[in-house]
């Protein structure tokens, strides 16, 4: 039987009642409802900037399944919207309005309902509102719940006054606070987390007469203002209406100064009164209170001054503003005091809730309210990938990050928040940074100095925006292809990866920490200790994961040659903080078998610490401490004591909290062990200069995507493309050539930026700003036709180009077996037949790790390892054009099959495609002389390396490369690639004459 007509109100019933005995709940006299959805078909699922449903989640696994089902027992019409989910982290779905059509009005009716399936679990629903702005990605959101406490359907409803804005999601002061019901966006369900249910809905209409006397609502400017002591601090309570209508009775607002840890006439001057709004006010009328603080002569903490409203005739203020009098006169305050003395002086004064609260990081959109930061005393949020302010601008940035810190000046000793971001490849969270080709690209373009300019351009574009804090750069020695992560490596070679650490430099300046306090340097993150590159194909237990955060099993020499090794320079380097791995770590031959890196305290405490030296802080990994075996006690317990400074434990901050607090309390953790934890994260906040300019220094926002900082990113592109077959000299290509271009990834900038680019996972299509690969191309060549498919006639044209790979993805999300493998689609594999069937051709393999090729290398004359090039591929075009010579070299061994995974530089038996260090030029001429020439270079090379000259010894073990490359050809053996790796190896560590002495063996094998 239908139940069209049988509309069960939320506000009537208190439990579950018989559909047969309710009744109606909105008045005789209201208009008709006004339908938003009803499930029938009639808005698609699509994406913005379309009209259409759809959904997202903090990960792959998070978005819930949707479908459009009929159903009997459907509500209204014959389908309802249903679906699945399992959630971890966060998930829901949402209806946006179209972008390219004016907002919708809602101002005339009283509320929003809809008819919920009830499965009776207890969970929380949460219910939001997209108000203003520029579309439904860009709006406020405002935000209400309710609780599936029933079974069967029922109809909610909701009036709009009871939705609260949402300050955790925008920028602090979004676009004005005021539910104005006149510019709607669309609305949004956040489904509930811990475990896999099913929800069905239909119906959502609008209902209800507006009622303007329950619309008016009274919000001040600030929820916190510091003020210096002795000064006024102004705080503005504005009056605004649901629906954006004057309003129609007279609010009053009594206010006082109350409460607090200010002493009334020592610390303020009391205030006390009362403002009215007429009947008639305009909405977004304000008034102004003025608190009036005293001076005295004492050296003191912060003080609260809150100011209690009363306010009559409208909705109050979710929370009382205070006045919050600044700590000053003390001696942490003193910057002219060495950091270790004002780190002593804080650390003495500050109780154990306070020091657990520094220890703690936050996820920023996970906060269940903004006050949260001072109840907790956190010391540290952190946007996750994807988690962005809206709109996603240097200014939202800035702006929200500014809000949080705002929130931290209202706790004793306004210890300042460090905001976190993983910018591993520029600060590519925001549209419209410079996007950095992902570091293995950097890599392969042998050069430390890009490495160093591309933190340095990195840094400043993530620090203009409010952020001190890179959870970069990534220091994994990548041993096996199949990894989700590879693309995060500089390479396969420890050598390598050391050569790159530039990059820290480039970050955060000085190892000494000095130039941390300029406002365009960040902390920087060596991650992830250690071994993470070195996981076991098969070992992951992490859901689908098939190598990703599994277990790493070496001899202790191996694990200090391959994977330690990089951590110590980066030690040296000055490194402010470490992240630990997912990933076990198995040592043979200890008897302990594998230890989870977040609870190994041999590695983190005994090694890095007390033998490496490294003084920064040790922050975990995102949830990674719920891996520990035992109990969520046991985990903090061990964590800690294991080593750990700050834990990442981006929803559960209120847990951590206490539980921390807890074991100290019950000795399981020293007193001792938090006071170094909290030492260390004071340090480099002092150090980055935040207890004195907290607030986002927005100066050099202007050179955020600049073409400045492009260029940079154009040369280190170019720098990575290495050119692994040349026949017949096919590149360059020359500007008179008619090229025809193909390929999936030729002409998408989301593809060839990768993961971690916007979001977590990267997406295909225009993401972001940037030039595409066949932009680039159009711009240096002459006559260029496209045909993605390679379905447009090839007549006519000189030389194809075709441009495959992967798409976007991130961590064990990319294992191999996780629903990826190393060989090109077929729409790929057809591409390069039609094209390299047809012509010359040159394929492009836009990827994060080597592809396999197979049996079409021979049917294709030139081939490059274009690796993720970010999103300047003007520089891609610059080497095919001839702009600049191809100098990249393979920065990890290019395999002939996925059974001879793993490959590296320095195994016993080594056979691969293309060996590690490979990489043809386009110079215009390659050195000759054969034997006669390799001997004067071994001869060059041995004075150079007595010398220490690592400027003439690159320079030298480089000609002998290129002249034993020649003779190389195509004809690669194991008998040749053996030396030829190994000579690579032994360049990056300066020992350039046996270099020359293996390239020479590879010489003569071939």
């Amino acid at each position: 039987m239908r139940r069209t007509a049988l509309l069960v109100s939320a506000t009537l019933l208190t439990g579950l009642l018989p559909f047969a005995v309710a009744g109606p709940a909105s008045g005789a006299d209201d208009p008709a409802p006004v339908p938003v959805d009803n499930f029938e078909g009639e808005i698609p699922f699509a994406n913005p900037p379309a009209e259409g449903i759809f959904t997202w989640g903090s990960d792959t696994d998070d978005p819930p399944t949707l479908e459009l089902a009929a159903r009997d027992d459907a509500p209204q019409g014959e389908k309802v919207l249903s679906g699945t989910y399992d959630i971890s982290g966060y998930g829901g779905f949402t209806h946006d309005f179209a972008f390219d059509k004016p907002a919708h009005d809602w101002s005339a009716s009283k509320g929003i309902r809809f008819w919920w399936d009830g499965r009776n679990n207890g969970k929380k629903v949460n219910f939001e509102l997209k108000d203003g702005g520029a579309n439904g990605e860009a709006s406020e959101l405002w935000t209400t719940s309710f609780t599936d406490d029933w079974t069967g359907w029922k109809q909610l409803e909701i009036p709009f006054t009871d939705f609260t804005y949402r300050t955790d999601y925008q920028p602090v002061g979004g676009i004005d606070q005021i539910l104005g019901l006149t510019e709607m966006w669309g609305y949004a369900l956040t489904l509930p987390v811990g475990g896999a249910d099913q929800f069905a809905m239909d119906g959502v209409e609008l209902y209800g007469k507006a009622d303007q006397a329950l619309r008016a609502n009274v919000v001040t400017d600030a929820a916190v203002y510091p003020v210096e002591e002795g000064r006024s601090a102004a705080v503005k309570i504005t009056v605004a209406t649901t629906g954006s209508a004057p309003i129609e009775e007279p609010v009053t607002v009594a206010y006082e100064t109350a409460g607090g840890t200010g002493e009334s006439g020592k610390d303020y001057t009391p205030v006390e009164g009362e403002l009215t709004f007429p009947a008639g006010t305009a909405s977004g009328t304000s008034r102004t209170v003025t608190v009036a603080t005293l001076r005295d002569k004492a050296g003191e903490n912060a003080e609260t001054v809150p100011l209690k409203l009363t306010v009559t005739g409208a909705k109050a203020p979710a929370e009382n503003p205070q006045v919050v009098i600044d700590a000053h006169g003390l001696p942490y305050l003193d910057a002219k005091l060495p950091v270790k003395k004002r780190v002593a002086d804080l650390l003495s004064r500050m109780s154990l809730a306070e020091k657990a609260g520094q220890m703690t990081q936050a996820e920023r959109g996970a906060l269940t309210t903004p006050g949260d930061i001072a109840s907790y005393d956190l010391g540290s949020l952190l946007s996750g990938g994807g988690s962005t302010p809206t709109p996603n601008t240097p200014e939202a940035w800035a702006k929200m990050i500014d809000g949080f810190q705002l929130r931290a000046q209202a706790t004793r000793f306004q210890i300042p928040l460090i905001y976190g971001v993983d910018a591993v490849h520029g600060h590519n969270n925001l549209v419209g940074a410079t996007i950095m080709p992902h570091n293995i690209g950097i890599g392969a373009t042998r050069d430390p100095q890009v490495a160093y300019e591309a933190g340095k351009v990195t840094a400043a574009e993530v620090r203009a925006t409010g952020i001190p804090w890179d959870f970069a750069p990534c220091l994994c020695v990548t041993r096996d292809e199949r990894w989700g992560r590879t693309y995060e490596s500089f390479g396969e070679d420890p050598a390598l990866v050391e050569s790159m650490e530039t990059v820290i430099q480039g970050l955060q300046g000085a190892p000494s920490g000095k130039d941390l306090k300029r406002n365009d340097k960040v902390l920087a993150t060596a991650k992830h200790f250690v071994a993470d590159g070195g996981t076991e194909y098969g070992s992951s237990t992490t859901g689908t994961y098939t190598i990703d955060q599994g277990i790493t099993k070496v001899t202790r020499q191996e694990l200090e040659a391959v994977h330690l090794a990089p951590y110590q320079d980066a030690v040296d380097r000055g490194v402010g903080t470490v992240m630990p791995s997912y990933s076990s770590l198995d040592i043979l031959g200890d008897s302990e078998g594998p230890v989870k890196m977040h609870a190994d305290a041999a590695m983190i405490n005994g090694v890095l610490k007390d033998r490496m030296g490294f003084d920064g802080f040790v922050i975990s990994d995102w949830q990674a401490i719920d891996q520990i075996p035992g109990d969520y006690a046991s985990d903090v317990r061990t964590s800690v004591n294991a080593g750990l400074d700050m834990i990442m434990v981006p929803y559960a901050y209120k847990d951590f909290h206490k539980t921390l607090s807890d074991e100290v309390t019950a000795g399981r953790i020293s007193g001792k062990r938090i006071d170094d934890a909290v030492s260390r994260i004071l340090t480099q906040k002092f150090k980055l200069g935040l207890f004195e300019k907290p607030y986002a220094d927005t100066s050099g926002a202007s050179a955020i995507g600049s073409a400045k900082h492009r260029a940079v990113a154009r040369e280190a592109a170019a720098e990575s493309q290495v050119l692994l077959k040349n026949a017949g000299g096919v590149l360059p290509l020359k500007k008179s050539q008619k090229v025809y271009v193909a390929g999936s990834n030729a002409d998408d900038i989301g593809n060839q930026a990768g993961g971690w680019t916007i979001t977590w996972q990267g997406s295909s299509g225009k993401i972001t700003d940037g030039t595409t690969i066949l932009e680039g191309m159009r711009k240096a060549g002459s006559a260029v036709t496209y045909s993605k498919d390679a379905s447009a006639p090839t007549d006519g044209h000189d030389v194809g180009v075709v441009v495959v790979g992967e798409t976007p993805y991130a961590e064990g999300i990319g294992d191999v077996g996780n629903g990826n493998d190393l060989a090109f689609s077929a729409a790929d594999r057809a591409a390069v037949d039609k094209v390299c069937g047809a012509m010359k051709c040159a394929v492009l393999i836009v990827s994060g790790r080597p592809q396999l090729v197979g049996d079409q290398l021979g049917d294709i004359d030139a081939l490059v390892a274009s690796w993720l090039p970010g999103t300047e591929g003007d520089g891609v075009a610059d080497v095919l054009y001839g702009k600049r010579a191809f100098t990249g070299q393979l920065p990890l061994t290019w395999p002939k099959s996925e059974a001879q995974l793993p490959i590296n530089v320095g195994d016993a038996s080594y056979d691969p495609q293309f060996p590690y260090g490979w990489g043809l030029t386009t110079l215009t001429s390659v050195p000759g002389g054969g034997t006669s020439a390799l001997k004067a270079l071994a001869v060059a090379a041995a004075v150079a390396e007595k010398a220490g000259s690592e400027t003439a010894g690159r320079a030298i073990v480089t000609k002998a490369r290129l002249l034993v490359q020649q003779k190389m050809g195509q004809t690669i053996t194991a008998a040749s690639a053996k030396p030829f790796a190994d000579a690579d190896h032994l360049l990056l560590t300066g020992r350039y004459g046996q270099a020359v002495a293996k390239l020479t063996a590879a010489y003569r094998a071939v």
